[in-house]
C-alpha cells in the first residue's frame, strides 16, 4: 500500500508532530472514547482480568481520568492472580510522586510499574502461598498506552494501516535465550522434565520448582531468580485510533499476533473479542483458560473503528514506529513518516538498578528516605544507599540505584542470586 492509499483511508491519520504542536500551543486536542469487550472460557479457572475505566489521577477532577486493563494468569492455584489483580493498581499509583502533572505522570509510570510489580510480589509471598501468576498490565491516559508485563500474556497494537505490533515481551525459556541466561547466571538451572530412563520432554522449564516462565509474580515455592520485574512499553498513538488485543496464552498458543487482529477486524469489541476466543478454539479446542479482552481507542469524531485495509504492504512496518527514546524528558524522538504511533519508552532488563532511576525521594516533613519499592520512609542507615558497596563482595559492583529499605534489599539481591534461595514449600 502506498503512502497516497494510506492517506485515503478514513479516519485520516495525524502525524504526531502536528499532535504535539498542538498541544504546546494549547489547542485543544480531544480524548479519545475507550470501548471494550471481553470474553473468556475456564478449563482451570486460574485466568483473572481486570477492566478499570475510571480512575482519576486526581481524585475527583474527571480531566484527569485514565483506564486500566489487566490480564492476569495464574499457575498452581488462584491466590496470587487473585491477590495481583486486587491490589496491584495500588501499588503502582502509590509509587508515583505526589502532585505530579500529567506530563510528569506520565514519565513516572514506567519506574512506578517495576515498582508496583516487586511490591506486590513482595506482599503476596510474605503469605506464604506457594501458587503464581502472569500480568499483563495496560494503562491508557488520552493518546498514551503503557503496557507492562511478565509472564506469557500478551498485549498486541493494531492500529490503520493493517500493522500489528506486539507491545510485551514473552518470558518463556523456551524462546527467550535471553532469560535463560539470566536465570543460570544468578543460580538457577535450565533443562527439561526427566522421565523414566532418562528421556527429557516437555518445555524448558526452572529448577527448582519446574516453572517454564522466567518471570512472574508469586512463586514463592520456587527460586528467586524467577523476578517480577516487568518488561515496559509506552507508545502514543495519533488520533486516528488503535485497537488492543490483551490476552492469556490460551489465545497466543494457538493464534500468531497477526492472526488475531485478523479475525476481529471491523468488529466492533464486544463482538471482537469473542471471535477471537471462538477462532483460538477452533483449531485447538479448550486445552487452557482462555481469556481475551479487546480495546478500541477511538477518535471522538468516528465512535467506531472503520475495518483495516485487507492487503498488505510490508515495506510500510517500518513506517509506524518513530525512533524510541529511554529518556522521556526528551521530545525530540524522530516522528514516523505516516504518524501512526510514537514509541516513548522501552525497557525490559530485570536489574533494579536499571530501572528505578538514581532520584533520593524525601519526606520532607520528617527528612527520612523513602523506599522505591514499598515507598516506606525510613533512615538510610537501616537501608541500601547510593553506592553502597557493604552489602556485597568484592566482586560485585556498588549499588547505584535509589534508596532501599532493608526488606526490599533483601529482594533485590535474591534476585539477582546474591543470597541464598529460599527452601521450597512444602505441601
Amino acid at each position: 500500500m502506498s503512502q497516497t492509499e494510506v492517506s485515503r483511508a478514513e479516519p485520516p491519520l495525524v502525524p504526531l508532530g502536528t499532535l504535539i504542536g498542538r498541544e504546546l500551543r494549547s489547542e485543544k486536542v480531544e480524548k479519545p472514547i475507550i470501548r471494550y469487550g471481553q470474553a473468556a472460557l475456564a478449563k482451570k479457572g486460574e485466568d483473572y482480568f481486570l477492566i478499570k475505566t475510571d480512575c482519576q489521577r486526581i481524585p475527583g477532577d474527571p480531566s484527569t481520568s485514565f483506564s486500566v486493563f489487566g490480564i492476569f494468569d495464574g499457575h498452581n492455584g488462584i491466590s496470587a492472580a487473585i491477590f495481583t489483580k486486587e491490589n496491584l493498581l495500588n501499588n503502582v499509583l502509590c509509587a508515583v510522586p505526589e502532585g505530579a502533572s500529567r506530563e510528569e505522570w506520565l514519565q513516572a509510570l514506567p519506574q512506578a510499574l517495576v515498582a508496583g510489580f516487586v511490591k506486590t510480589d513482595i506482599e503476596f509471598q510474605q503469605k506464604g502461598e506457594s501458587s503464581g501468576t502472569t500480568v499483563t498490565f495496560v494503562v491508557i491516559d488520552g493518546w498514551t498506552v503503557t503496557v507492562a508485563s511478565v509472564g506469557d500474556s500478551r498485549c498486541i497494537l493494531d492500529t490503520q494501516g493493517g500493522v500489528v505490533t506486539l507491545l510485551t515481551v514473552d518470558h518463556r525459556l523456551e524462546e527467550n535465550e535471553e532469560e535463560r541466561t539470566r536465570v543460570t547466571a544468578s543460580g538457577g538451572e535450565v533443562g527439561r522434565l526427566n522421565v523414566f530412563g532418562g528421556n527429557e520432554v516437555g518445555p524448558l522449564r526452572c529448577w527448582p520448582g519446574g516453572l517454564c516462565l522466567s518471570r512472574s509474580i508469586g512463586d514463592t515455592d520456587v527460586g528467586e531468580f524467577i523476578v517480577p520485574v516487568p518488561h515496559v512499553k509506552q507508545v502514543k498513538l495519533s488520533d486516528a485510533g488503535g485497537r488492543l488485543v490483551i490476552a492469556s496464552d490460551g489465545i497466543w498458543d494457538t493464534l500468531s499476533s497477526d492472526a488475531a487482529a485478523k479475525a476481529c477486524r471491523g468488529l466492533p469489541a464486544d463482538l471482537a473479542a469473542k471471535l477471537v476466543v471462538k477462532e483460538a478454539l477452533r483449531s485447538r479446542g479448550l486445552k487452557d483458560d482462555t481469556t481475551c479482552l479487546v480495546v478500541d481507542i477511538i477518535p471522538s469524531v468516528h465512535p467506531v473503528l472503520p475495518p483495516l485495509p485487507q492487503k498488505k504492504h510490508h515495506g510500510l512496518s517500518g513506517l509506524i514506529f518513530g525512533k524510541k527514546s529511554h529518556n522521556l524528558a526528551s521530545k525530540s524522538s524522530k516522528l514516523s513518516a505516516v504518524g501512526a504511533v510514537e514509541e516513548l519508552f522501552e525497557e525490559g532488563s530485570a536489574m533494579l538498578e536499571e530501572r528505578l532511576g538514581k532520584d533520593f525521594p524525601m519526606n520532607p516533613e520528617s527528612g527520612l528516605f523513602r523506599c522505591a519499592i514499598c515507598q516506606v520512609d525510613q533512615p538510610t542507615n537501616e537501608g541500601l544507599s547510593l553506592n553502597s558497596g557493604t552489602f556485597f563482595s568484592p566482586s560485585s559492583k556498588p549499588w547505584e540505584g535509589p534508596f532501599l529499605c532493608a526488606n526490599c534489599r533483601r529482594k533485590k539481591d535474591a534476585m539477582e542470586g546474591k543470597r541464598p534461595i529460599k527452601p521450597t514449600i512444602s505441601i
